[in-house]
């Protein structure tokens, strides 16, 4: 399309949008809702006057770090949960108040908070019968959009815009709360060195998950080099962060001890952090830390840390990426091939 006929296609866009109350239907893990914000800056940009997201309770810390967004909507539903009762009761709720809605789940069951809340228009991708529910369909081009983030930033252009591809994609960028941080600092007894974040786990498998031992090497080479170290997870890392603070000093394991929003602000006082393709590895790249990331099962050009400020480990096998949750193959060798020693040399030069 020539550029003065995109131009106007967004000029367009911007009186469609302008002042309009938006509704978006957010994704379910934590490192696809940090990416989501790239849509809310787009929508935000555009001149949506309105802005509220309809997501699970455990993100609104999140969400709530993200100034783009006026409301959270919490859904009360767990993950996987149909719960038809609970977003028909919901959707009553918010009849009346919103112009357009934006789906980005491509579920069903995701369609239907905006159809039974009577939004006039709703957007979202083709996926699983949902023609009723949604009054414009979008076609995916995996070729096209061949991010997750290009996705989501899609469903905020217009159709012809989004199927060209090349659009801009805003970074996101979570709030600090250094009162928050102080806090944290204090009752942890962390910050008397240069702190370096470590997130082993990984919700998607073993497969993108660094070796324990070698986060453990990397871990005590760092602390000899005057660093500190904080091991970020959740109650099911306690055990993984155990094995790599084993022993040494000036380490800690804050896994299950922190907050989602207390992680945000940790992370964003460390230098760097050593990390798997992982939820929290999207938090720290949306706080600006410098971001150390090792891929194995996935790929980095569908889901990169969306930052400048990031090196990327990736040894691209022949059998990579599978995508799987465990390797088919039995080695992990496009984990293990990774060594400490690279990423200790990564993290001096980047220091």
């Amino acid at each position: 399309m020539p550029e003065a006929a995109m131009a106007e296609v967004s000029k367009l866009q911007k009186e469609r949008l302008a002042g309009q109350r938006m509704l978006v239907i957010g994704p379910s893990w934590v490192g696809d809702m940090v990416m989501a914000q790239s849509l809310f800056k787009t929508l935000k940009g555009q001149g949506a006057g309105y802005l509220a997201v309809v997501a699970p309770a455990w993100s609104r810390p999140i969400i709530e770090r993200m100034p783009e967004v006026d409301e959270v909507v919490e859904l009360p539903v767990g993950h996987g949960q149909f719960g038809f009762s609970s977003r028909r009761a919901l959707a009553r709720g918010l009849r009346g108040r919103f112009d357009q809605a934006v789906v980005l789940p491509r579920s069903w069951k995701s369609a239907l908070v905006p159809f039974l809340a009577r939004v006039p228009h709703r957007v979202g991708f083709t996926g699983e019968q949902r023609y009723v529910l949604l009054n414009e369909r979008r076609i995916l081009d995996r070729t096209v959009l061949d991010q997750t983030v290009k996705r989501f930033v899609s469903l905020g252009l217009p159709d012809v815009q989004a199927r060209l591809g090349g659009f801009f994609i805003p970074q996101p960028s979570l709030r600090h709360d250094e009162q928050n941080l102080a806090r944290l600092l204090a009752s942890h007894g962390l910050g008397e060195r240069p702190a370096i974040g470590m997130m082993p786990g990984a919700e998607y498998g073993p497969a993108k998950q660094w070796p324990l031992a070698y986060f453990h090497q990397l871990a005590a080479a760092l602390v000899e080099r005057g660093f500190e170290i904080r091991v970020f997870g959740g109650p099911k890392d306690k055990p993984a962060g155990e094995e790599i603070v084993s022993g040494l000093e000036h380490a800690y394991n804050l896994c299950g001890e922190t907050r989602l929003e207390d992680a945000v602000d940790l992370l964003g006082d460390c230098q760097q952090v050593v990390t798997n393709d992982s939820g929290l590895m999207h938090v720290a790249a949306a706080v600006g830390t410098r971001i150390q990331a090792i891929y194995g099962s996935s790929s980095p050009s569908y889901t990169p840390p969306l930052t400048d400020n990031a090196q990327v480990h990736y040894l691209a096998l022949e059998c990579s990426p599978c995508f799987e949750r465990n390797c088919p193959l039995g080695h992990t060798n496009c984990l293990k091939q990774i060594t400490p020693e690279r990423l200790l040399a990564a993290i001096i030069d980047g220091a």
